[in-house]
């Protein structure tokens, strides 16, 4: 099952950075277009507008499973064990009642948008609501997966890292040599 998993997320990924490929070519292929030929891709706003939604979607669906949303966890690290799962629990299920909320709002907003099609790409409105879904669903089974980890033990809430204080500390999380030089270091 974890490879499963873990491939639906690599080839989530793909899709994130072929997204942000399209965009790039379209945008800047009409800008190319527009200034050296006078002339333009009619599509090009409304597809870049379609891929930046569904990768703003995607990417916060990958951020999600990895922890990388920005949070404050201060107050836990102040509570002890049990009023930080108690916290922790309390948090996940309003992220649940969130999530349900998306997912029911972008499943009512797809299907009457479905028959609508946007202007100059002819294609259905339902796309552009669709993103709600496609984040929605996964990041409901996520956070109903952690909250049962936490609920059963199996996170650790005084060493686990549910959130990231800061930009920076996601940046080291990618780079583990960057991360040592700053701590003082040396890089091996």
């Amino acid at each position: 099952m974890t490879r499963i998993i873990d491939f639906y997320f690599f080839v989530l990924k793909i899709i994130i950075a072929l997204l942000l490929a399209g965009m790039v070519v379209l945008v800047f292929g009409n800008v190319v277009l527009r200034y050296a030929f006078n002339q333009g891709i009619t599509i090009s706003e409304e597809l870049s507008r379609v891929f930046f939604i569904w990768l703003t979607f995607l990417g916060a669906v990958v951020a999600m499973r990895e922890h990388g949303h920005l949070g404050v966890d201060s107050l836990l690290k102040r509570l002890p064990p049990a009023g930080a799962r108690i916290a922790v629990l309390l948090g996940q299920g309003l992220m649940l009642v969130a999530t349900w909320l998306m997912i029911s709002g972008s499943w009512t907003q797809t299907l009457i948008n479905l028959p609508a099609s946007m202007p100059a790409t002819g294609i259905s409105m339902g796309w552009f609501y669709g993103a709600g879904l496609a984040f929605g669903v996964p990041t409901f089974l996520i956070i109903l997966w952690d909250a049962f980890q936490v609920a059963a033990g199996r996170i650790d809430i005084a060493t686990a890292q549910l959130v990231r204080d800061s930009e920076e500390e996601v940046a080291l999380d990618d780079h583990p040599e960057a991360a040592a030089t700053a701590a003082g270091g040396t890089k091996v």
